[in-house]
Parts: structure tokens; C-alpha cells; sequence
């Protein structure tokens, strides 16, 4: 399916657009939102809230302040701004989400990297215990096993322990 009818724009009344799915929207499409028309029951496009560098400014620097308004700020925030109550209670919810959103990526890659430490450690740890068991399993090379407590005697004059053939 090469595309998709789109509803009427507000330029071309009637007439119905068609999108190709693997095209990217043109800009006008990327900042209208669609809102279904309680009277008409058709849809309504209308433009993305684009805030002033200002607003976004004095936004960012409440949410400093701090990350929740309650009523009364929230109001006057908007009267200063310009704007619904709506949109900075919005504008808000939004910010939250984001710093959210950053703070588990930034707990994700920590965690990541202490598994990676971790993992190299239980590697070397697993390395080690394996030597360890080869040790304990092979006798050493050169060493003469010792011989069994009944071949051993003790001299009385030197007090030395020997074997029934030599001195140890």
C-alpha cells in the first residue's frame, strides 16, 4: 500500500492528501495536531505550541526550583508566561517524564559497566579456582610422596625420624 488518505487540510477544503508511508511528513504535517471537532465531528488540525526562548528559559529555571507546581504557581507561572495553565502543567508533566528518562539511561549505563567489572572479575575468579584444582589434583613434579606413619622410627640417640632404609 503506497499510502494512506490523510483528512482534509484547512488549504484545500474537500480534497484528501495522500501520504507515501516511507516518505518522511513535510514540515507543516510534523507541527499540526489533530483534534477531533466536538460540533463538526470532523477533525481540526492545529499548530504545536512552540514556546519562546524566554518562556522556555523561565520554564526550565522553575523546574529547578522545583519539579512540581501547585496551584497558585502554576497560574501565576502562566500569567507571566503568557500562557494556559494547562500548557505549563503540561509543559511540566513533559519535563518530569524527560529527566525521568535520563536519569534511568544514566542508571542503565552505570550498572552496565559494573556488570562488566563484575563479569571480569567472576572470569578471573573461575580461572583461579580451576588452577587451584588442577594443583590439588596432580602430585608435584619431582617430590616423592612421603612414606605411610608406620614406616617412620625415631632414632633414640639422635632423635631424628627415619625410615627403615634412610634419614630423612
Amino acid at each position: 500500500m503506497p499510502g494512506f488518505s490523510s483528512f482534509p487540510s484547512s488549504e484545500a477544503k474537500g480534497e484528501i492528501k495522500l501520504l507515501d508511508i516511507n516518505e518522511a511528513p513535510s514540515r507543516s504535517e510534523e507541527e499540526c495536531v489533530v483534534d477531533e471537532d466536538e460540533v463538526g465531528g470532523g477533525p481540526v488540525r492545529r499548530k504545536k505550541l512552540r514556546l519562546a526562548k524566554d518562556q522556555s528559559r523561565r520554564l526550565e529555571q522553575s523546574f529547578l526550583q522545583n519539579q512540581t507546581l501547585n496551584h497558585k504557581e502554576k497560574e501565576a507561572l502562566a500569567m507571566e508566561l503568557r500562557l494556559n495553565p494547562r500548557q505549563v502543567e503540561v509543559w511540566f508533566q513533559n519535563r518530569r517524564a524527560r529527566s525521568k528518562t535520563k536519569q534511568t539511561e544514566i542508571e542503565c549505563e552505570y550498572l552496565k559497566r559494573w556488570l562488566g567489572a563484575l563479569t571480569e572479575q567472576n572470569r578471573k575468579l573461575q580461572k583461579e579456582v580451576e588452577e587451584l584444582r588442577l594443583i590439588k589434583s596432580a602430585p608435584p613434579h619431582g617430590a616423592r610422596q612421603p612414606p605411610p606413619p608406620s614406616a617412620l622410627t625415631m632414632c633414640p640417640r639422635c632423635e631424628r625420624v627415619t625410615t627403615a632404609t634412610s634419614s630423612i
